[in-house]
Parts: structure tokens; C-alpha cells; sequence
């Protein structure tokens, strides 16, 4: 009898073992996040056989959560020798290199950069002996899920309005709660010219610092384009700190090369809803004078300006910008109070072509 029972509750034991090892490989191990996928815990089981002698012990590996950390970035128009393909390399080597959490990285492409993209992170991968999910989405199909906003935004804040395709590029990250899996609670975006000196869960402890309202996290524009854009504006308002650079204590606009997102509250923000609409945009850009050709960091940055409590401004060390275009337009006088930044580098941004330091 006591021979009967061992094997009956081993046979208990491996039926409950199989039973969730079949659950965890139909799950295919895929939960975006910052939430869960599974690793196994031991967890350890004991019966006995009720004398007190004979205990039988086993282990059963039951799922653990895993925190995944969303990044996105969009790759598009890529050629296989395109200088944008090195910048997309640095970027992703940078972020896998230095990163100590597990990365969901999600890259919007179109259908010629697609085998540049997997190429690229193929090696990447090889290079750093590192492992991070990675998920396509169609640039295409996600502009047609966004239409309403990019029909919105380009009249006010593209060089040249009407190229569709070339439109929504520029917008994609304003509509981000909506294309995102609804796993998503939060995410950041960045321009594949850039590169990361710190851990990317560094860039995340900002969101333990968002205010109650805020929905999007981003660096101050660190060039003068802003006191440019809204010159008109600044001349009926000759003491408007709009315009004016941060290290002064002014407001000079956001830069969109890392942009946070706290998705869970934009899914739900009424307020966000409303100032995305047509009246609201209109109104806005009316009443700042404002006609900007810088995509969705125009809308951000009049977003800051109309409504402030939305945005929480992250350390500019985490968008170190290298243009110094203005500087060569008329700004040099004032240019090196916009590029000033006190804060360690832990994110180059090599915007306008600039090329970033090998450190």
C-alpha cells in the first residue's frame, strides 16, 4: 500500500508538471509590457506518507513574471547602404549593451527597411550575446489607424503638407496608445540617431516622478528654433518667457528625440482627446502664431505651452542634442545658453546629421 501511494502521488505530481509546462509553451512566451512573460520558479512540494518516516519531496517550476521594458522606434525609407542603417546599429547596440532589464523593442518599418532592420539586430544581438523580443509593425497600416491625427497636425507643423505617408511618419508617436498592444502601460520612443551611455532603466525611473496628470515625458529643446518659430508671437508679448531657454529659466519648447509615454493615461485622457481635435489644434496654433515644420515636437511643444501639467520635462541628459544648425543662422549669440546642460550625458542625439562621439 505504501508502494501504491508513492507512485500515486508522483504520477499526481507529473501530471501537474505537464499540465503547466503546456500551458507556458502555448503562451509562446509573449507579453508586452512593462508587464509579465513567464520564467520558471522552483517551488517546492511535500507530502507524507503519515507515519512520519517516509517524506516525499519534489520541485515544480511554476511561472515567475518578467518586467519587459517597450522601446520604439520608427525605420523607415532605408536603403541597404543608407547612413541611417549605421545609426540604427549604434543605437540598438548602445541600448542592448548597457541595458540590465529585458527589452521589447518594437520597431515601425515599411516593407524595404524591414530586411535592413533584421539584419542589423541580427548581428547586434550576435555582438552583445544578448537576447530582447522584438516586434515589426507596418508604417502603412499604422497611418491609416491615425489618419484623423495626422490629418490634424501637417497643415500646421510639416514643411510641406501633403504627402501622406511622409506626414504620418512624423506623427505616429501622438497616437501611440492606440497602435500600441494593449498589454502597454508604459513605453518610450526614440530617434534611431541617437545613443545610450546609461541603462535604459534609468530613463524609466523618470516616470516615478510624472506628476498626477502628466501623460508624456520629454527633454527641453535645446536650439533656439522655438524663439525663432515664435517670433511673432514673442514681439506682442515682449515678456513672455515662451521661446526663452531653459538654463534662464525659460521655456524653450520640447525636443521629440526620446519621447515617454504613459499609455494607461492617455487610454483614458479626455483632456488629450479633446486638444488632438481639429478646433482645438487650430486654435492653439492661432493663438500662439505658431507654424512650426518639426512633426509631433511641435504639437508637444504647444502642448507645454497650452497645457503644462500634461508634460513632465526629463532630464536633459537623457537628450543630449548635437545640432548647432541655428547657431549658424543668426543665433550665435544666444546659442550657447540653449545648448547648455548641466546634467552627465546619458543619451546622445545626434540630431540635424551631427555626428555622435565614440565614447
Amino acid at each position: 500500500m505504501l508502494l501504491l501511494r508513492k507512485v500515486l502521488i508522483n504520477l499526481t505530481l507529473l501530471a501537474v508538471i505537464l499540465v503547466l509546462f503546456y500551458c507556458y509553451q502555448t503562451s509562446n512566451g509573449i507579453h508586452w509590457a512593462s508587464h509579465t512573460a513567464t520564467e520558471q520558479e522552483n517551488v517546492s512540494t511535500t507530502e507524507s506518507n503519515g507515519s512520519g518516516e517516509d517524506t516525499i519531496s519534489t520541485t515544480v517550476f511554476l511561472p515567475k513574471e518578467k518586467v519587459y521594458y517597450n522601446v520604439w522606434c520608427i525605420f523607415t525609407k532605408v536603403a541597404s547602404n543608407s547612413p541611417m542603417r549605421k545609426k540604427f546599429e549604434i543605437f540598438a547596440e548602445s541600448l542592448l549593451r548597457l541595458s540590465s532589464v529585458d527589452i521589447a523593442f518594437h520597431v515601425i518599418i515599411d516593407d524595404d527597411s524591414k530586411d535592413v532592420a533584421e539584419k542589423v539586430l541580427g548581428n547586434v544581438l550576435l555582438f552583445t550575446g544578448k537576447f530582447m523580443k522584438v516586434q515589426y509593425y507596418d508604417v502603412h497600416k499604422l497611418a491609416l489607424q491615425l489618419q484623423d491625427i495626422v490629418s490634424v497636425m501637417s497643415p500646421h507643423f510639416s514643411s510641406k503638407p501633403g504627402t501622406y505617408y511622409s506626414d504620418a511618419l512624423f506623427f505616429l508617436s501622438l497616437g501611440l496608445h492606440r497602435i500600441a498592444p494593449t498589454e502597454q502601460s508604459i513605453a518610450a520612443m526614440f530617434d534611431v540617431d541617437t545613443k545610450f551611455r546609461k541603462d535604459i532603466k534609468d530613463l524609466f525611473e523618470e516616470f516615478n516622478t510624472f506628476g498626477n496628470q502628466a501623460l508624456f515625458g520629454l527633454a527641453p529643446e535645446s536650439t533656439p528654433v522655438y524663439r525663432h518659430v515664435l517670433y511673432l508671437y514673442r514681439n506682442k508679448h515682449p515678456n513672455t518667457l515662451f521661446g526663452e531657454p531653459a538654463s534662464s529659466g525659460g521655456y524653450p519648447g520640447y525636443n521629440s528625440g526620446v519621447v515617454l509615454f504613459n499609455l494607461d493615461r492617455l487610454k483614458n485622457s479626455s483632456v488629450y482627446e479633446r486638444i488632438v481635435k481639429k478646433e482645438s489644434v487650430d486654435a492653439m496654433t492661432e493663438k500662439y502664431h505658431f507654424k512650426g515644420h518639426l512633426g509631433d515636437q511641435d504639437f508637444y511643444t504647444l502642448l507645454g505651452m497650452e497645457k503644462p501639467e500634461l508634460i513632465h520635462t526629463i532630464d536633459c541628459g537623457w537628450n543630449r542634442q548635437l545640432c548647432t544648425w541655428w547657431r549658424d543662422r543668426g543665433y550665435a549669440d544666444v546659442f550657447g545658453n540653449y545648448s547648455r546642460c548641466d546634467s552627465q550625458t546619458k543619451l546622445w542625439h545626434g540630431n540635424c546629421n551631427t555626428p555622435i562621439p565614440d565614447d
